[in-house]
């Protein structure tokens, strides 16, 4: 087979997708590991590099096991979206067939595509519709009030990339995303096939996959998650020097980042002088209207804090009675 019909995916069928893994009463890391198999539904804008929270070299260490020192999500951590995601998905759910009269049910199961080439993609559905002609998956989501904000303008298009990545797996056509909003305000996306974003959604896909079973790290992209993944994929540094002075590419790339850091400090000189002719012009004041705003001066409250570096002078002992390793971590200093 060509690379052009490797390229080319399946146009919608009957067949119906595989079912890799039963997850009914799959203990949690089994699934986890059951992920690194292929490209999941919900790794699909990562994979593409469209994810706003995660990297496409984050994803690449969790696919190949090296995500070994990266946080990991507690599904019992209250403070952790995914703990109130998972917890009120039910509620979504049952609330969406109150709204709708759809009827829905868990798939309790991995999915997998049914074509030989793209056996590597994968999907957790949240719910099935059942007995509608129009729609065939429920895809549940909240939102706390700092996330609302990507859903202003309808489905955030990371989140559209899950639901297409859905429908090419499952050989469906329609989709509705139930999204709850800070907690009261339930919002239903219809999203339809779109074969055109499918066709392009599997090449990309393609090859970050092809970066995982190459063992190739993917181009790093200035997110936090890509700093994060790069600290996590070289911890330590042994000494050595490495000649980058005949490589036209890096060298140019270190020279575009000595600029952009000179411009930085330019810039935030600027910066500075533009806040300080405001603070002397507002002088006691608490608040300052302008055209275009406003910007508010104001004294925060009074705290206590310890002095710890007084403290070790007047009972040194303590330092070794409470004493903890804090692990150093590489600094990337321009000389």
């Amino acid at each position: 087979m060509t690379e052009v019909a490797l390229q080319t995916p399946p146009a919608p069928r009957s067949k119906p997708a595989l079912r890799l893994v039963n997850t009914k009463n799959l203990p949690r890391e089994d699934w986890l590991d059951v992920r690194k198999r292929g490209i999941g539904s919900s790794d699909a804008a990562a994979a593409v590099g469209l994810n706003p929270y995660q990297s496409q070299l984050e994803l690449w260490l969790e696919k190949t096991g090296r995500d070994g020192n990266l946080p990991k999500i507690d599904p019992n951590d209250e403070d952790s979206p995914t703990y109130w995601g998972n917890l009120l998905e039910p509620i979504v759910a049952a609330h969406y067939t109150r709204r709708t009269g759809n009827k829905v049910r868990r798939v309790n199961a991995v999915l997998q595509h049914p074509h030989p080439s793209l056996l590597w993609m994968l999907a957790n559905v949240d719910r099935e519709v059942v007995g509608s002609d129009a729609v065939q998956i429920l895809e549940c989501k909240t939102a706390g009030i700092n996330g609302a904000r990507l859903w202003r303008d309808g489905v955030p298009e990371y989140v559209q990339l899950q639901v297409q990545h859905q429908l090419a797996v499952t050989g469906k056509t329609t989709a509705d995303v139930a999204v709850l909003l800070g907690g009261q305000d339930l919002e239903i996306h219809r999203i339809q096939r779109d074969e055109a974003l499918i066709g392009r959604l599997i090449q990309l896909e393609r090859q970050f996959w092809q970066y995982v079973e190459t063992d190739t790290p993917p181009p790093v992209d200035g997110s936090e998650s890509a700093e994060l993944a790069l600290r996590c994929l070289y911890p330590q540094d042994y000494g050595q020097t490495v000649d980058f002075s005949q490589d036209a590419t890096l060298s140019a790339t270190f020279a575009d980042l000595v600029n952009v850091r000179l411009s930085l400090a330019e810039l935030e000189q600027k910066e500075a002088q533009f806040k300080q002719t405001l603070l002397q012009a507002m002088g006691e004041a608490s608040k300052a209207v302008f055209e275009s705003g406003s910007v508010t001066w104001k004294k925060a409250k009074d705290s206590q804090a310890l002095d710890s570096k007084r403290l070790l002078q007047d009972q040194p002992e303590l330092l070794q009675q409470y004493a903890t390793t804090k692990t150093g971590s590489r600094r990337f200093l321009i000389q």
